[in-house]
């Protein structure tokens, strides 16, 4: 019983240490933010890498899932002949939780994997230590271009997404037989119930998310250690630790923002 014990108080220690190097990485990368004119070449560079380069992706699950969400709901909706209010249900869905998570999610696996086993390389193979040789302070030129770039990118990447995923509902809705709903009909009920408070609250969600996804990579990224294994350790970890702070904290903004 006394080991049981020793062992979830090492865990819960542990968690509660990790909690804390986070909220201090984080401190430290916002106090480099008014470095951040000096740094703009590097912030492009990574805007490039999480904006640009993700939007093709972005396209076909944003498109995909709005054509799905439509399908389904769409015929569910028709047998009680309420599909002309399918606009409305894709657009909520989209800007409400499936726009922000689904493309985080896309962001944390794409881009926050390849973030952490990046600074991980230069942790195991002391590239970190040779920038401290030369007085150049590894938050402010490493983690503060990505944290900017993701606090603008995701964003971005989220409001791309919502329209995409309301032109495949759009599409869908008008072009399957048994759901038939006009474009100007689609349209209209979207614009009816979607609120610029709910397209707000979606983009401060994308915001949070942002910061997660670059703040968790960075971190993992520089407790990297072990060689070859411990990079792919840390590419994974990135990954699912991601995921989980975007749902807990997806959760929270939800009961803060209703």
């Amino acid at each position: 019983m006394t080991g049981v014990l020793d062992r979830i108080g090492k865990r819960i220690l542990s968690f509660h240490e990790i909690v804390g190097e986070m909220l201090m990485l984080l401190g430290k990368t916002i106090y480099f933010f008014r470095e951040a004119p000096r740094n703009i070449q590097s912030i492009f560079v990574q805007m490039s890498i999480i904006g640009y380069d993700t939007l093709p992706v972005a396209s076909v699950m944003a498109f995909f899932v709005g054509m799905v969400l439509a399908l389904n709901t769409g015929v569910e909706l028709q047998k009680y002949g309420g599909q002309n209010i399918i606009g409305a249900i894709v657009g909520h869905s989209m800007v409400r939780e499936l726009g922000p998570v689904m493309t985080s999610f896309l962001v944390a696996g794409r881009v926050g994997s390849a973030m952490a086993a990046e600074i991980g390389v230069m942790k195991v193979y002391e590239e970190i230590d040779a920038l401290k040789t030369l007085d150049i302070n590894p938050i402010r030129y490493l983690a503060m271009p990505r944290l900017i770039a993701c606090l603008i990118c995701v964003p971005a990447l989220v409001v791309y997404s919502d329209c995409v995923g309301i032109i495949g509902g759009a599409i869908i809705s008008n072009l399957h037989p048994k759901i038939f709903v006009s474009y100007t009909t689609y349209y209209d009920s979207l614009t009816d119930a979607l609120k610029l408070r709910e397209v707000g609250n979606g983009l401060i969600k994308s915001v949070v998310f942002g910061g997660v996804i670059a703040l968790v990579a960075c971190y993992v990224g520089f407790k990297t250690s072990g060689g070859a294994r411990g990079i792919g350790q840390s590419t994974t970890r990135s990954v699912v630790l991601s995921f989980m702070l975007i749902l807990i904290a997806d959760y929270f903004l939800t009961r803060v923002l209703m």
